[in-house]
């Protein structure tokens, strides 16, 4: 007849280690996180200048120099922000910047721009796209993580991404040129 204790052993052995809470919280500790869970959420600041060119008066009021209209700009895309949750995007902070002019040879004219800094989180690094593919980008940086790892899955997911956003882009761009 098997004693107490050694049948406790043989049924350990056959229903495999038995686990207790502080054995299962140093397994976690010490396993490797996966790829997505060690990426969590990413931080960033990003720079926007709204451009703001000078609009002629009509029928003698109504006129707006180029600064108002950069200000303009700059508060429509705010307001958007601040009020239209995205699933997987937050605002963290947002600092408006004084509005500078710039002289452009090209359009030999005076130019407006209206700096935004906004700092974000995101869940995904595809929802960070959605800030570099627009017209008044201008600067991004990553505050984290430090670094990032992306997995071939991953990097597609991006790459199609950035494909989409380029794509709706040309497209709008397109349209308003029609107009």
């Amino acid at each position: 007849m098997l004693k107490p204790r050694e049948t406790d052993e043989l049924r350990q052995e056959l229903l495999g280690q038995r686990k207790t809470l502080p054995n299962l919280m140093e397994e976690k500790k010490s396993e490797p996180k996966k790829e997505e869970e060690a990426a969590g959420t990413i931080r960033f600041k990003v720079r926007f200048d709204f451009k703001g060119k000078d609009k002629p008066a009509k029928f003698f009021f109504g006129g707006k120099d180029g600064e108002d209209v950069a200000r303009y700009n700059r508060e429509q895309q705010l307001a958007l922000w601040k009020n239209v949750p995205v699933q997987g995007i937050s605002i963290v902070k947002i600092h408006e910047e004084e509005v500078y002019s710039v002289f452009e040879e090209d359009q030999e004219e005076e130019v407006a721009y209206a700096p935004l800094t906004l700092e974000v989180q995101v869940d995904a690094l595809e929802d960070l796209v959605r800030f570099v593919v627009k017209e008044e980008f201008r600067r991004i940086e990553i505050l984290e993580p430090k670094s990032l790892k992306l997995s071939s899955q991953a990097l597609e997911r991006l790459l199609f991404k950035v494909h989409q956003s380029a794509r709706d882009q040309v497209f709008l761009h397109v349209k308003k040129l029609q107009e």
